[in-house]
């Protein structure tokens, strides 16, 4: 039964590790090539965004669409993460998954955000409805409304996979080295992003740049490490039982009555 049970931690863990990754990948090649310039996310320059959101109808509609194929991912990844660890702490576990599906909506938001742009960028409709000015003032909402939901999403899910690498952390079923850093990570990025909204100077550069680093090698440690271990499963440790001490004497005793 345990060797099925291994097994089967093992086979998820390698599941969500080739998901993971697909998703890192993915989103790091989308913001090479299709982001630039138009990714409120990767820009402070709201106006510069929304002036080139007006002539990137193409590249709009393939980041929402990525968006839908990362929505999809992110979903087997929250809920692998809670069938590897939902026996070593069930109300935390579904917390979690709770807390990291809801973030892969809001992400799904934005792309809807993303899109809209998209239709601004190209309906002739709003060409007739919108001057110029307007349409620019459309776009910078939609801008706007892609980075509030980005920014809600990543607090959520940063804060949930910090409730996945206790769980980790505690049963050992990722190098704990993995599992340590994982949680400082992601309780780095949760807790950076939401005290710079009320201290100004933590949103300089160099904490940016540190909390995404340190995230973004918490995130590929762990998807790499499972892609090729899979999870373990939980070592017995502590004290034996007084039943599994004496073994024989309560077997004899059984056979006495």
């Amino acid at each position: 039964m345990e060797t099925i049970r291994a097994h089967k931690l093992q086979a998820i863990g390698r599941q969500v590790g080739y998901a993971w990754l697909a998703g890192i990948g993915i989103g790091i090649l989308a913001a090479v090539l299709l982001a630039k310039g138009i990714d409120i996310n990767l820009s402070a320059d709201v106006e510069a965004v929304s002036v080139a959101m007006l002539d990137a109808e193409l590249r709009l509609r393939a980041l929402a669409y990525i968006a839908l194929l990362l929505f999809v991912l992110d979903v087997v990844v929250s809920v692998g993460l809670y069938l590897m660890l939902k026996d070593s702490g069930q109300l935390l576990a579904g917390t979690s998954l709770v807390a990291k599906l809801f973030a892969a909506g809001l992400g799904l938001i934005g792309a809807m955000f993303t899109m809209n742009s998209a239709e601004i960028a190209s309906h002739p409709a709003y060409q007739v409805l919108a001057d110029s000015s307007q349409r620019l003032l459309l776009n910078g909402i939609q801008a706007t409304s892609n980075y509030t939901s980005f920014h809600l999403s990543l607090v959520l899910s940063s804060s949930a996979l910090a409730g996945f690498y206790w769980l980790f952390l505690r049963t050992g079923r990722i190098p704990r080295v993995i599992a340590g850093w994982g949680l400082f990570a992601t309780l780095f990025v949760a807790s950076a992003i939401v005290l710079r909204d009320f201290i100004p100077a933590l949103g300089h550069t160099g904490i940016t740049l540190a909390f995404m680093i340190s995230n973004l090698i918490a995130l590929l440690s762990t998807s790499l490490y499972l892609a090729l271990k899979g999870a373990q499963a939980r070592k017995n440790s502590g004290t034996p039982t007084k039943s599994s001490r004496y073994p024989s004497r309560q077997r004899s005793l059984f056979l006495s009555r």
